[in-house]
């Protein structure tokens, strides 16, 4: 539909709606981006924007690749197996939502892999910059709620942790690790300075230190450190490599000066100490985390169907606490194989993707190392329904799935 569209406007040497077309695309991602952080109530603001972006891009043009054949399959035999395991569960509402929330999701992953076949640098600075306004009000709420200003402790906080315009801090920590590995990368390679840089990380690099989930503070550390690393191999500059160790040592400096001053504070420290501990009570034990995973599998390695949508806590002390296990457990047999394969599939196209040359290279590394270390987090916490990790999916299923010449002519933005 865009290919006539272009091939119209250029025969009758009008480019008005080719201009209009673009700028009504661009409009509804930067909304997109801009109601991620919103997930206090069901349905969300990010619901209905989606539909907003389908209904945008079906009137001014959107592609399926081919290449996205194998995302779209195994997305599709994921919650094939989620629907045969609601089955015997239809009777009962939030396994029937849990379920369609899961189509849904696979809905949004397939449209946004598909919006980035064109215009592809643009659209995801669009959804960059919305995304960060996101990080910036979610991670401000947050903020507020952990020092209960003004009576918002009851509504932005949780169990004396942030979780902003979230029910979880572990939810809101991982939600704020891409926005500021893509500012902290725009440092590094000189496209914003160091002062614009860490006033636009601070607000969501406070917010995600104010959650406590210990979660959250590995992701951030481990995301920015593969991205620091891939985009230092990616630089073809000695002069632009160097700045990337000089301005990696002095931001290490700058979070542990930061942190000390944060721990100074005896009611943060008290809940640091607490929270940094590798040993929790809730994990250890039989009827921990742990265990109720461990005990899990033999009972799943019978049970085809799993044991339907959100039953695990009725079987154990409360849910699986890891997406693996929760795809059997949810989706069966054919929705565990297919979310494995699926991750496989990712983490191939993934790494191929990027030490790829191309414009794109850039934006391709930190998608691609927030969304690894969000595929690793699972296996302590269940990721099968952060919008975030199927936007994150799209969009490097999206990339990888560009010709590589088309890849290289793109320009960055």
């Amino acid at each position: 539909m865009s290919a006539l569209a272009d091939r119209t406007g250029a025969a009758s040497g009008r480019h008005g709606p080719l201009i209009a077309h673009a700028s009504i695309q661009r409009g509804a991602l930067w909304l997109l981006g801009a109601s991620s952080g919103l997930a206090l109530i069901e349905p969300s603001p990010y619901e209905f924007v989606f539909l907003l972006v389908v209904f945008a891009f079906l009137l001014t043009g959107i592609r399926l690749s081919q290449r996205l054949l194998p995302l779209i399959l195994l997305l599709l035999l994921y919650n094939l197996g989620g629907v045969f395991s609601l089955i015997p569960w239809m009777d009962e509402a939030p396994s029937v939502r849990f379920t369609a929330v899961s189509v849904y999701l696979m809905i949004t992953a397939i449209v946004l892999a598909a919006i980035m076949a064109e215009d592809t640098a643009s659209r995801i600075e669009t959804l960059r910059k919305g995304w960060m306004i996101a990080a910036w009000y979610a991670g401000l709420a947050g903020i507020l709620g952990y020092f209960d200003v003004a009576g918002l402790g009851s509504v932005f906080s949780y169990a004396s942790r942030a979780s902003g315009t979230f029910k979880d801090p572990n939810v809101l920590g991982p939600f704020l690790v891409l926005p500021i590995a893509f500012t902290l990368q725009h440092v590094l390679t000189g496209r914003t300075s160091l002062l614009r840089g860490l006033l636009v990380m601070s607000v969501p690099l406070l917010a995600l230190f104010l959650t406590f989930s210990r979660g959250a503070w590995a992701h951030l550390v481990v995301s920015l450190l593969l991205m620091t690393a891939l985009t230092y191999l990616a630089s073809g500059s000695a002069r632009q490599r160097g700045r990337i160790v000089g301005l990696s040592l002095l931001a290490i400096g700058l979070a542990v000066a930061a942190l000390l001053i944060a721990l100074s504070f005896e009611s943060i420290r008290s809940v640091f100490e607490i929270r940094a501990s590798l040993e929790q009570s809730y994990d250890l034990g039989v009827t921990g985390r742990f265990g109720s995973q461990l005990r899990s599998i033999p009972l799943l390695l019978d049970a085809p169907n799993g044991f339907g949508p959100l039953r695990f806590r009725f079987i154990f002390p409360e849910d699986p606490h890891n997406v693996y296990i929760n795809a059997f457990a949810s989706y069966g047999w054919l929705g565990g194989i297919s979310w494995l394969a699926l991750t496989s599939a990712t983490c191939l196209i993934g790494w191929r993707l990027v030490f790829r040359r191309s414009a794109l290279q850039n934006q391709a590394i930190v998608l691609w190392s927030v969304l690894f270390v969000t595929i690793l987090q699972g296996l302590q916490i269940d990721t099968d329904h952060w919008r975030h990790l199927y936007l994150m999916l799209g969009l490097v299923w999206g990339l990888a799935a560009l010709p590589r010449n088309t890849a290289r002519d793109r320009a960055d933005v």
